[in-house]
């Protein structure tokens, strides 16, 4: 791992001296003025230039300045929210002063139903923004979670090893109960897990516009907490042109996925309709991984010069074969495709596998978007959304307690029969509703937000027996359990920046949030949840940036943020009385970065030290009646510096790469181990508390790098290299080696060509080759230890989730 660390901090130290030897530097600049129609000054205006990595910003006069070019030809292009983006073609042979008057949008821009809760450019905070088009290029077929890896300090896992179906990602070692994700503004997160569950929404890629991703405690936004980092994702906005899309993708271990497009375009200039269908069935790399998902997208738009009203339905149906388990140690080396979900022995002594093993879940979103432009300078956006979902997971169960399901058990003759094999399902039936609003002011120097959130989730859980091996007289579907959830939740923010000078912004943010959660009925194992919990927090960031340069900038923040407990935290650590209620947790987030940016090289330096207090962590402690517990660690950290580098000397050459060097510890960890008799009798004895001192958080390696190089050889055709680094990782807080995953490098080959056709608008081909040198390793796991007291030894249960090796994946995308 040292040997890598020194190898990424070599390669961005050469592309560094490289990138400013006298090759590729130049010594003339475009400088000038943006302003409106009227010739006021627009504050902080973006100008980029195409096909180079150099851009900047406006200061208070609506002045700009690019440095350090060459003698060539150039599209400046700028752009402003509310007006028509404009593009200026230059041929530079000296200093040239070039003005730009904007023109208000004849169409209200989309841009603004997010910009409430996103980061502009001027904000100091770390910050990585993917556009359409980077999503259509980057995207094979992969979930939300892989076409984000590309991005500093994120890590993706793939519990079916193929990188669909049950997919997640964690950002500096937070996962993503831990990262607020909002769609167009709305919450996505689970209101009780606090997580988000890509499965849910199969091919939902296909419907989104831009994402934007903030790490850390970032900018106030709606939902659950960002306690890690935040992700805001835009859906499609308006085509202006009629058009067809089809696609059909095709790859290893039976994938398939088809997706087909339409949208009307601009109807008599005021209305807008789009819709996407797409099926994805695929057999899964891990045995029995299978997945078979519809999705659906469809949105409606009316659009005027001051306002937008639009609505998004978003549907998602996915059955997908249970794989969470993962693949016992021992099995690793000889069938890394092992899956122990639905295991279980016929009456001939056979090993069998149930065939309805599967997680079976339908989700629906129903969004209502309206923003108002109420003058040159305010303008207001509100939604109302609805989330339906409902489903379950049915298993096959061996040798359970009749009791455990509070069946009576069943005797005949004389033999009283306690034990017996079941298939069940676990059901969630439930509903979250809300609305958020804001209003924007943008003005000269001040650029702020006001707004806020409320939302209410309503669930049902309960469980059904659907047989036993035994014939005990249940009714098929019987209900051995039901319990009730409500959870309420509203936040209030307001912030600002202020160009106190052209070099020199002020931002400041306060967020109140309050929550009231409440828990009634009994849990699968028949405990009582009955409990209730109120939670209200203050998050004050604040912050400033500073432009040392037309091409350099300095940033600093600090931010507080507050997570209360998620559902299993609390009921797990609640039943039966218990008083080891979970605390909340506290960050508090230190970031500073630097930022240069030249035609052909751009550099990104970002520093951050996230203290935490009462940090959730998992002990393997039980209590007082056995249930594991997230046990509160009074002080624990993760600092790290994220380096991000864009290198682009000629049309042809384009190479992007990230590292990110971290230290993730626990200030004083305390290791609960189970204690049993003996391995005959297995009779629980107590708990041994090992005192381990500092120990690395679990799930978060030290290096994270990522790499992509493109070139494009000839017209229309791309071929890139993307690799990526994940370094050692424990998978859980003792730090001892025995429970450490191995670092992997992995590449992946991917080919683009587009070519255009008469009758047809644009043909796009893509074909990847991933894990390109087939590399067999492990992207996650999960353990659980004990020992016996008669002679010292350990037992141990764990599940390991291999990755698949060498698989393809080819698309054709027709567009008319």
């Amino acid at each position: 791992m040292k040997k890598i660390a020194l190898m990424l901090l070599l390669q961005f130290m050469g592309l560094w001296i490289f990138a400013n030897s006298n090759d590729f530097g130049g010594s003339l600049k475009i400088y000038g003025r943006i302003t409106d129609e009227k010739g006021n000054p627009l504050v902080g205006a973006t100008i980029a230039i195409e096909n180079f990595l150099q851009g900047t910003t406006t200061g208070l006069n609506g002045m700009f300045r690019l440095n350090k070019l060459k003698p060539g030809r150039y599209n400046v292009i700028v752009s402003f929210i509310g007006y028509e983006k404009k593009s200026e073609k230059i041929n530079l042979d000296r200093d040239m002063e070039v003005n730009i008057t904007l023109t208000p949008s004849s169409i209200m821009g989309e841009e603004i139903v997010v910009s409430s809760t996103r980061a502009t450019s001027r904000m100091p905070i770390a910050q990585s923004t993917l556009k359409k088009d980077d999503i259509k290029t980057t995207s094979v077929g992969f979930d939300i979670p892989y076409l984000l890896e590309s991005i500093p300090s994120v890590v993706a896992t793939s519990e079916g090893g193929t990188g669909v179906g049950n997919t997640a990602f964690r950002i500096r070692g937070s996962d993503m109960s831990r990262i607020n994700v909002t769609v167009n503004g709305i919450p996505l997160n689970d209101a009780e897990s606090q997580g988000v569950y890509w499965v849910d929404l199969p091919d939902f890629t296909s419907s989104v516009d831009n994402i934007q991703v903030q790490r850390g405690v970032g900018t106030s936004t709606n939902g659950a907490a960002a306690f890690g980092a935040s992700i805001n994702l835009q859906t499609s906005t308006l085509n202006p042109d009629p058009f067809t899309n089809i696609e059909l993708m095709t790859g290893s271990f039976g994938t398939w996925r088809t997706t087909a497009k339409v949208g009307t375009g601009l109807i008599r200039n005021k209305f807008s309709f789009e819709g996407r269908f797409s099926q994805l069935k695929s057999d899964g790399y891990i045995d029995r991984g299978s997945s078979d998902d519809k999705s659906m997208f469809l949105t409606g738009a009316w659009h005027t010069s001051k306002s937008l009203l639009r609505f998004n339905i978003i549907h998602g149906e996915e059955h997908t074969g249970i794989t969470w388990e993962g693949n016992p140690g021992y099995m690793l080396d000889s069938i890394r495709t092992y899956n122990p979900a639905g295991e279980y022995t016929d009456a001939n002594g056979s090993t069998q596998y149930y065939k309805d093993e599967k997680d079976n879940y339908i989700q629906t979103h129903y969004h209502l978007l309206y923003s108002y432009q109420l003058s040159n300078s305010l303008s207001l956006s509100s939604a109302f959304f609805l989330t339906k979902g409902a489903g379950y997971y049915e298993e096959y169960k061996v040798d359970k307690k009749f009791s455990s399901y509070g069946v009576g058990t069943p005797i005949f003759g004389n033999d009283t029969i306690k034990r017996s094999d079941f298939i069940t399902q676990k059901w969630m039936d439930n509903n979250f509703y809300g609305t958020t609003i804001s209003l924007n002011y943008r003005k000269g120097s001040i650029d702020a937000s006001f707004g806020g959130g409320w939302n209410r989730y309503d669930g049902n859980h309960f469980g059904r027996i659907l047989w036993s091996g035994v014939n005990a007289g249940i009714p098929k579907g019987k209900e051995w359990y039901r319990n009730t959830s409500e959870k309420t939740d509203y936040n209030i923010y307001g912030k600002t920046t202020w160009q106190l000078t052209n070099q020199i912004s002020l931002y400041g943010d306060l967020q109140y949030r309050s929550i009231s959660y409440d828990l009634v009925g009994l849990d699968d194992d028949l405990a009582s949840l009955d409990q209730t919990h109120r939670w209200n927090f203050f998050n004050p960031k604040f912050g400033s940036f500073f432009k040392i340069s037309s091409n350099q900038e300095l940033y600093f923040s600090f931010g507080i943020g507050h997570r209360e407990p998620t559902r299993s935290d609390i009921k797990d650590a609640m039943k039966y009385g218990s008083n080891n209620t979970p605390r909340s947790e506290r960050l508090s987030d230190y970031e500073l970065g630097y930022t240069f940016k030249a035609p052909v090289f751009a550099l990104s330096l970002n520093l951050y030290y996230m203290d935490y207090k009462d940090q959730l962590v998992l002990t393997g402690k039980l209590s007082d009646v056995g249930y594991p517990l997230m046990t509160n660690v009074d002080k624990s950290y993760r600092t790290g510096v994220e380096i991000t580098t864009g290198f682009k000397p000629t049309t042809w050459l384009q190479w992007n790469l990230n590292g990110t060097f971290s230290s993730n510890r626990i200030k004083n960890f305390i290791e609960y181990v189970d204690l049993y008799d003996n391995s005959t009798d297995f009779n629980f004895v107590g708990q041994q508390e090992n005192h381990l001192g500092n120990t690395p958080i679990s799930f978060s390696p030290s290096i994270i790098g990522s790499s992509q190089i493109c070139l494009t050889p000839v017209k229309n055709l791309i071929l890139s290299l993307i690799t990526k680094y994940v370094g050692e990782q424990y998978y859980d807080n003792t730090g001892s080696a025995a429970r450490r995953l191995d670092d992997y490098l992995v590449n992946n080959l991917k080919i683009d060509y587009s070519l255009k056709m008469k009758s047809i608008k644009t043909v796009n081909l893509q074909f990847s080759v991933n894990n390109l040198f087939n590399l067999k390793y492990q992207a996650n796991a999960w353990v659980y230890r004990a020992q016996f007291v008669n002679n010292g030894s350990e037992y141990r249960e764990d599940g390991f989730f291999p990755q698949a090796g060498i698989n393809f994946m080819a698309k054709i995308e027709v567009e008319f």
